[in-house]
């Protein structure tokens, strides 16, 4: 799979694509993420990459020539998706549709925001990774890059792994356990020491489910959600 960033600030991705398991993807080419810096498609000695909002306004808003102009000379991966509050909300079932992908594109907003030219000329659709407001879209990217890059076969070391986590089932995950069996005065619970794999699996269950219940009720269906 191959990922393109768009970015005034490709520090910032680099130095995080660059270790754990998105660094060893990388280095088994199961997967390339490229960064382009926006100020590469300035024409200035400035390089600038912004200017006022027409009708005035608070802050700075990125202008379309350097965005169209780095963009087209990287040709990138489609779909191209610009980090926007007003996006589709990023979740796991969509981080499945990406990750059956060849690949697509980030473009980092900052500022005020982008031109709307870009956006409605250059961009094949929006993302918001929640409803929250940040200072610019590469913890974003960063976000989506993750979630969709470990569900790519061989990129998590073991690839069953991701199936049991939560969101996969609609249910957060059940609580996980390793050594001691003993803790101070917390024990871990019989059945998982047990090895009858039908307990365990009824039991992990449950756990999600009563997890799901207290902590997340809004993932689960009416007949399951607490009164």
């Amino acid at each position: 799979m191959r990922i393109d960033v768009f970015t005034i600030f490709p520090g910032l991705i680099q130095g995080f694509v660059g270790e754990s398991l998105l660094g060893r993807a990388q280095q088994k080419m199961l997967l390339e993420i490229r960064t382009h810096n926006l100020r590469d498609g300035a024409t200035d000695v400035h390089r600038t990459v912004d200017d006022a909002p027409f009708g005035g306004g608070p802050g700075m808003v990125l202008r379309p020539e350097p965005v169209f102009a780095a963009v087209e000379a990287a040709a990138p991966p489609r779909p191209l998706l610009l980090l926007s509050p007003g996006g589709r909300c990023f979740d796991q079932a969509m981080a499945d549709e990406m990750a059956a992908s060849d690949g697509f594109s980030l473009l980092c907003g900052r500022y005020e925001g982008v031109d709307n030219r870009i956006t409605e000329h250059l961009c094949d659709g929006e993302v918001s990774v929640g409803d929250f407001v940040l200072a610019g879209g590469e913890v974003g990217a960063l976000v989506i890059i993750e979630a969709v890059t470990r569900l790519i076969p061989g990129v998590m070391g073991n690839d069953n792994s991701a199936g049991s986590e939560s969101f996969r089932s609609g249910l957060l995950e059940y609580p996980q356990y390793t050594r001691p069996a003993q803790f101070r005065e917390w024990s871990v619970p019989d059945v998982l020491q047990g090895g009858n794999h039908k307990a365990i699996e009824d039991w992990r269950h449950q756990a999600a489910l009563e997890r799901t219940r207290r902590e997340r009720p809004d993932l689960l269906p009416p007949e399951e959600s607490p009164s």
